[in-house]
């Protein structure tokens, strides 16, 4: 009975543990209003998670989906391959949807198509991508869900290139900041979900300029929900799906991904996503930024060298490059301390720069390690030859008044033996 109760006391102390320990590493979240219902806010270079809610809740993504097609786009194709725009690109997106209006048979490139794609949010432009990748909108969707399954989604089903509304077209909050972080190590498309407005310029077949605005009211500066700091990234909605968000900002080093599926409007006819984006983005740079904790040469250890000359033998251990990490505002001035790792049967000679072990800084939950290297030439010490020599020439010594020793004691025996002899 006593070896259950002990049993079952391990249990609850390691589900106890498990739950209480996560990769969330978020600064005080109570003053945050956030009445969305699906949201993550991530870190892009650490990937911590500074806030979280429901997402890995399945919701629509809407037009979100199209980060998706751009990924796909960018990787299957080059920028100046041209593409003819077909009948069954343009039919098939229902009413209500936003288009750029393109015609049967226009030929644009897939640049052109990008930005379409991303800025204004144009179904005709990612229908025609995808049937130029793809072949067929159905082959370009399990195309889609490879890659989502490749970047390491869990959650996510596609069904189409656009997000038109589909009961088994799903995704997370969760899901879409991974494909967000994915897409933005692209500089292209990094470049593309930046822009507030794009100009088409004519084409083959339509011979008049064409204006587009982002759906992203960050980007925008005429708008109440401009965020000066905002990158990107990408709009959605449907009366479903609701009013869906996939935002990039970047302050200095800092730059952070967040998505919002589902919000609504607010009752007094604001945009819940944006004031909420807003506050989330003011909640992670108010309370995160990256700090120099150490530079370059800073000494962390010293060290006794075996076999060293006296003067070298004690040696700084020194960092062989500065440390620049993710923290929370109110350990700025902290004094973090190292986990110190040394090579195995450290002794002289040793030459200034030569690594000698590393040095490991955990902060948020990151690991920052960088090499410890010698900070000056440390010399073999001469003294166990020295020594040796003595050692021989004493052994030397030594050996000659032994034998010495023992060539008297023969004489001494001879002459006694003689002197005996005579006597008799």
């Amino acid at each position: 009975m006593k070896k259950y109760k002990y049993f079952l006391l391990c249990i609850l102390t390691c589900i106890f543990l498990f739950f209480s320990s996560n990769n969330t590493y978020a600064a005080d979240t109570s003053s945050l209003e956030i009445n969305s219902p699906s949201v993550i806010l991530i870190e892009r270079n650490t990937g911590n998670i500074l806030y979280e809610k429901n997402s890995k809740a399945v919701r629509f993504p809407a037009s979100t989906t199209k980060i998706m097609t751009a990924i796909l786009a960018l990787e299957n194709c080059n920028l100046d391959d041209v593409v003819r725009v077909s009948y069954s690109a343009i039919q098939r997106i229902p009413s209500g949807y936003t288009i750029a209006d393109l015609k049967v048979d226009e030929e644009l490139t897939v640049e052109q198509l990008l930005h379409l794609l991303l800025i204004p949010s144009a179904s005709d432009a990612a229908n025609a991508l995808a049937e130029h990748i793809g072949g067929s909108i159905e082959n370009f969707a399990e195309m889609m869900n490879a890659k989502a399954k490749e970047i390491g989604c869990e959650n996510t089903h596609f069904t189409n290139p656009d997000g038109v509304h589909d009961e088994n077209h799903t995704s997370t909050a969760y899901d879409l900041a991974l494909m967000a972080n994915y897409a933005m190590n692209n500089s292209t498309f990094k470049s593309i979900v930046s822009k507030a407005s794009y100009v088409l310029y004519p084409t083959n077949i339509n011979t008049t300029e064409r204006y587009f605005r982002t759906t992203n009211s960050l980007l925008n500066t005429a708008s109440d929900y401009y965020y000066e700091d905002a990158i990107g990234i990408k709009t959605g909605f449907t009366t479903p799906a609701g009013n869906c968000l996939v935002a990039a900002a970047k302050v200095d080093d800092m730059e952070c991904i967040l998505t919002i599926l589902g919000a609504e409007q607010n009752e007094d006819g604001t945009s819940q996503r944006f004031l909420e984006a807003r506050e989330l983005f003011d909640f992670a740079f108010g309370n995160y930024t990256y700090k120099n904790i150490k530079f370059k040469s800073d000494v962390v250890t010293t060290i006794t060298v075996k076999g060293a000359t006296s003067d070298t033998k004690t040696l700084n251990l020194e960092l062989s490059d500065k440390i620049n990490a993710f923290i929370d505002k109110e350990d700025l001035d902290t004094n973090f301390e190292p986990t110190i790792a040394l090579n195995e049967n450290i002794k002289a000679p040793i030459l200034k720069g030569d690594k000698l072990g590393t040095a490991t800084y955990t902060i948020e939950g990151v690991n920052y390690t960088v090499d410890l290297v010698a900070s000056n030439d440390v010399y073999k010490s001469n003294m166990p030859i020295i020594i040796g020599i003595i050692l021989v020439f004493v052994f030397l010594i030594c050996l000659k008044l032994l034998l010495n020793k023992k060539g008297k004691s023969k004489k001494n025996y001879r002459i006694k033996k003689s002197k005996n002899k005579n006597r008799f």
